[in-house]
């Protein structure tokens, strides 16, 4: 049950319960020794009252006049049996060696419940007795009583009949000392149970407190960035303990994630230089194929010379552009200048950047003439161009090309919407489509969705998509009004 709880809660209600525990024992045990030293008390009282007795009878056996035997003892004791009773002030009886009762020092109308003969198990019991003495334990009226039987001796210390000393246990006193005890004890667990509710609450949040800190400093942890180490005042030993090695771990994390950090940048540089390399070397080859046959052919008599130098002239062009294009791609996507941000009407701009695209399947939509945002105009204008020559390229095998860029404005965002019914994204193709360089085209080196991310990340902002192939593709641009 109490896996259930926080360990605050825990702790808490364990020392709660250890509390009532103890103090359930404590009492359990003041009771359980108040009636053993009741019992011993009783026990030790009806045996000086007997021997007192025995004292007594003795010095009476040893001033009669008459021959000490059973058969003598009610006359033996006719009235001195009531003068050791009041002088011991204890009622007792006086029984023969067959259990019959000889003389009582009870009143005669008080003898009528006094048994007149003593059960079997009573003489078996005395007779076969070490010390010839048994004590019987029994209970009238709700009162705990105790009778013990012993011989009467001769000179000689032969038995000559039995005595009998009813006790009856009074406990009123004792009863009254346990219950003021008991109510006392417990104003004092009482006392001590509040004391212990606020200490169990300071104690568990004090131990706690540090587990606590751990734990949210612990669910902040990030690789991306710098992460705080935790500085306690007096935390204990094992939190002690425990903190120098989160602190250990988030240096270790530090060192980690730099190594991680190089490593990943250097890897990403290499793969573009190779994919730059590689794409450098595309126009390479046929403006060396282009300028090896002009220069194998050329002729300057040749009639044709003019129009062949400028077909000559625009295969280098073409090729030129070609590497102009990969130079300004490479270079925009590894150097992002920095935003300029301005209070800007995104529609406006949006129109001005479709403005540059003379196709006319190309559509615009805006919910609003104005909408009003902060950012970088010139950052805004690559984002809207980058997606639409996607979607450029992906309908050049469609029937009826469609390509629509909508906009919305949404609380604190500004939606971008670009979709096309082109070709679409493959399944496999999902997860790549933001790789730098990623690209499905047999032309390019896919840097435009991956600066595009860049840009809308910079700004806090969201991209996806939704695509399914053959029907189509949109993309979803968010971006804050204010930063």
């Amino acid at each position: 049950m109490l896996k259930k709880f926080s360990l605050r809660s825990r702790i808490f209600i364990s020392m709660i319960l250890l509390v009532l525990i103890a103090s359930v024992l404590i009492a359990g045990i003041t009771i359980y020794q108040y009636r053993e030293q009741s019992k011993d008390y009783h026990e030790v009282r009806l045996e000086r009252k007997e021997q007192q007795i025995k004292q007594s009878i003795n010095y009476t056996l040893q001033r009669t006049t008459y021959p000490v035997n059973t058969e003598n003892l009610a006359n033996i004791f006719k009235e001195e049996i009531y003068q050791i009773a009041d002088v011991q002030n204890v009622n007792f009886n006086i029984y023969d060696l067959e259990g019959e009762l000889i003389k009582s020092s009870r009143p005669k109308f008080e003898q009528d419940s006094i048994s007149n003969c003593l059960d079997a198990l009573v003489l078996n019991t005395l007779g076969a007795s070490v010390d010839k003495r048994f004590v019987e334990e029994n209970s009238a009226a709700g009162d705990k009583y105790q009778a013990s039987y012993t011989y009467i001796t001769d000179y000689q210390f032969k038995p000559i009949g039995i005595l009998n000393l009813p006790y009856f246990e009074d406990n009123s006193l004792n009863d009254m000392e346990l219950r003021e005890f008991l109510m006392r004890l417990g104003g004092v667990y009482f006392v001590m149970f509040l004391m212990a509710i606020s200490l169990a609450y300071f104690i568990s949040k004090y131990i706690t407190r540090s587990l606590e800190t751990i734990s949210n400093m612990m669910s902040k942890t990030d690789l991306t960035k710098r992460n705080e180490k935790i500085f306690i005042e007096s935390p204990g030993e094992e939190m002690d303990n425990l903190i120098s090695s989160y602190n250990a771990m988030i240096d270790e994390l530090e060192i980690s994630a730099v190594k991680l950090a190089k490593s990943e940048r250097e890897q990403a540089w290499r793969e573009m230089a190779k994919q730059v390399a590689h794409e450098i070397k595309n126009p390479l080859t046929p403006m060396r194929l282009t300028v090896q046959s002009f220069e194998r052919k050329f002729k300057p008599d040749d009639p044709d010379i003019k129009a062949k130098l400028e077909e000559y002239s625009k295969t280098l062009i073409q090729q030129i552009d070609t590497m102009s294009s990969i130079a300004s791609a490479f270079s925009n996507f590894a150097e992002m200048p920095a935003q300029q941000n301005e209070t800007l009407n995104v529609v406006k701009i949006v129109k001005l950047a479709l403005d540059i695209f003379n196709k006319d399947y190309i559509h615009f939509i805006s919910e609003e003439k104005e909408i009003i945002a902060k950012l970088d105009r010139t950052q805004l204008i690559r984002v809207i161009t980058n997606l639409v020559k996607n979607a450029i390229q992906a309908v050049p095998e469609v029937a009826s090309p469609r390509i629509l860029v909508s906009m919305a404005s949404e609380e604190t965002y500004v939606k971008i919407m670009v979709a096309d019914n082109g070709v679409g994204i493959l399944d496999e193709n999902k997860d790549k489509i933001f790789e730098p360089k990623f690209t499905t085209k047999t032309s390019g080196m896919g840097l435009g969705l991956g600066m595009v991310k860049n840009i809308v990340e910079s700004y806090k902002g969201t991209i996806n998509y939704t695509s399914q192939p053959g029907k189509g593709t949109v993309f979803t641009v968010k971006f804050p009004k204010e930063i």
